[in-house]
């Protein structure tokens, strides 16, 4: 008998990563084996991220692309899946395109994908039922040392460039008790990091044992109670949920990593209100504040958006004051774009030569930042948890608990310890360390 074998494609955010792993952990119960390439597979699942331009015509290229494999007559049975977030927004509109797509299925129903495929309809499964989902997934480590753990799911704020609340849902917290459940899975399997992952994760407000709502805070320490568990992190966050137990968190439990990926978007209150971001700059900075306070060696990133609508020089002008105050390890900038089915969508009136000058000067402003943080770290020692094998012989790459990249040569294997560095020198992006 001819065995299954399932090829998944994640794009975009972590939040797909670990769906696709839950995906295939759903399809391995099934007896299917992992594809490393579609031509080798008889079920394909290609799931989509919708949060950048054209991100739905990615999409469709790639299933042109696997039309053609399809159409092989030697393989027997083969389907094709579209999931994620372009299917939940586009879901209708792909079955009509793209007639060669057996199944859509959103990131709140794909729990429901082996059942899909024991029937002779060609479904469109959209409905928001985190709840069912996280109820009926399987969990299994991919294997590595880190593993991601989806805690929250959706979004209520409703940022004016963001389409995540249209494609995720309204906000849904996990309980306390079944993330416990997931993680000491992992741990048993030899994770020593987990990092929680949610839309809004520092909203996140699921139920105790007690039957009472509990905050990040006290899962934070609740998991860190798993006395095999090295790491905790959490991405990503937004300023308004920022509260104090849980910057009280980052002095006081020693699993929980000092580095906080916490988007801004911009310097400037009035395009930040213009997003819809519900906070200001000040806020912001008393959060940095606060922070560094309880910590004062935390580690900060951060999103920023160049030309978005109206963005005058005045407005870029403040983002860059603003970064060259507070100093990032490391931020994520991009050009604004539109994002069909958002608010912002219509009002794109930043010229492209406006954007990229904007863009090339903020970003060379935080390779710069980036840069003196990583030389500060030279001729100290640090603790590092090596993940996987470097592209030179015994060369092994890790992560310091500031979430910085840092390689190391040893004769022995590395992966899944946690090793006393010096570091040796550093580049842009990465640190060289020795044992």
């Amino acid at each position: 008998m001819k065995k299954n074998k399932i090829y998944i494609k994640s794009y975009g955010c972590q939040m797909n990563v670990y769906d696709s792993n839950r995906i295939l952990d759903l399809f391995r119960n099934k007896e299917y084996e992992i594809a490393e390439d579609p031509k080798d597979a008889n079920l394909v699942v290609l799931n989509t991220c919708h949060i950048r331009e054209k991100a739905a015509e990615k999409v469709y290229s790639d299933i042109g692309r696997i039309n053609k494999i399809k159409k092989n007559e030697s393989k027997d049975n083969f389907k094709l899946v579209v999931a994620g977030c372009v299917a939940q927004a586009e879901g209708k509109e792909i079955k009509k395109r793209a007639p060669s797509v057996d199944f859509v299925v959103g990131p709140q129903s794909y729990h429901n994908l082996p059942d899909m495929l024991d029937t002779s309809d060609r479904i469109v499964s959209d409905e928001f039922t985190q709840n069912e989902k996280f109820k009926n997934l399987l969990y299994n480590s991919s294997g590595g040392v880190s593993e991601f753990v989806s805690i929250q799911e959706g979004c209520d704020k409703f940022c004016s460039f963001c389409v995540v609340p249209y494609t995720r849902g309204p906000e849904f917290s996990r309980p306390v008790s079944d993330i416990l459940i997931e993680i000491e899975k992992y741990v048993n399997q030899g994770v020593k990091e987990i990092i929680f992952l949610g839309q809004n994760v520092n909203a996140y407000h699921g139920i105790g044992e007690d039957g009472k709502s509990k905050d990040l805070a006290y899962l934070v320490n609740k998991v860190s109670e798993i006395e095999k568990l090295s790491r905790i992190r959490y991405m990503t966050s937004h300023p308004i949920d920022m509260t104090d137990s849980l910057i009280e968190t980052h002095k006081t439990n020693t699993k929980l990593m000092p580095f906080l990926h916490l988007p801004i978007q911009s310097g400037s209150d009035k395009v930040l209100k213009d997003m819809n971001r519900k906070h200001t700059v000040d806020f912001y900075r008393k959060i940095v504040e606060k922070l560094r306070e309880e910590r004062s060696d935390i580690a900060l990133s951060s999103d920023f958006i160049v030309g978005y609508p109206n963005e005058t020089d005045k407005d870029f002008e403040e983002t860059m004051k603003f970064v060259n105050d507070v100093e990032f390890v490391i931020a994520y900038s991009f050009m604004y774009s539109q994002r069909p089915g958002t608010p912002a969508q219509k009002k794109d009136n930043v010229t492209l030569a406006d954007k990229k000058a904007r863009l090339s000067a903020l970003q060379s402003l935080l390779k710069e930042q980036q840069k003196n943080y990583n030389k500060s770290f030279i001729g100290t020692n640090m603790e590092i948890l090596f993940e996987k094998k470097g592209r030179h012989q015994n060369q092994y790459i890790g992560r310091s608990i500031y979430n910085q990249s840092v390689f190391a040569k040893s004769d022995n294997n590395l992966i899944n310890t946690i090793k006393n560095v010096k570091i040796l020198n550093s580049t842009d992006f990465a640190l060289e360390s020795s044992i």
